[in-house]
């Protein structure tokens, strides 16, 4: 080795630091795929009280859609507002010019509940969590 680094391990890193290395990639990838237009997608759903009561968080680059959380509070679940927040997901997706949604879930998160919204499944890790199985699903927009 020509030069002696330092090198470090942590639970965090200043957002400087973690920004060198997010540049570094997003500079190698461009040579082969070009600039992936990532854009953040934040949908809130809030109650009369301005509480945060759902919401979905996400980005939309290379044409995709990627859903990172669906969330809704535990006794607001099964009366549809998981679905909403999902089409209007998917209508900002399409607006933003994607094609295709992936995310993925765990299976204790309702694997169904996406299959009804035209999910399917194309990836799965047994084990992560151990007992517990990752799907990684993915939806072509209409």
């Amino acid at each position: 080795m020509a030069a002696d680094f330092k090198f470090s391990v942590a639970d965090d890193a200043p957002l400087s630091d973690r920004d060198v290395i997010r540049k570094g990639i997003d500079e190698y990838n461009d040579q082969f795929v070009g600039h992936e237009h990532y854009k953040p997608l934040y949908i809130l759903m809030r109650d009369e009280n301005d509480e945060i009561v759902g919401g979905v968080l996400g980005a939309t680059y290379w044409s995709w859609l990627y859903v990172r959380f669906l969330w809704v509070r535990e006794n607001l679940r099964g009366q549809g507002y998981g679905g909403k927040l999902m089409a209007l997901a998917e209508e900002e997706a399409k607006r933003r010019g994607c094609d295709n949604v992936h995310l993925d879930i765990y299976d204790f998160q309702s694997l169904n509940f996406y299959h009804k919204l035209g999910y399917t499944v194309w990836g799965r890790l047994d084990g992560i969590p151990e007992g517990y199985m990752r799907y990684f699903l993915k939806k072509k927009l209409s």
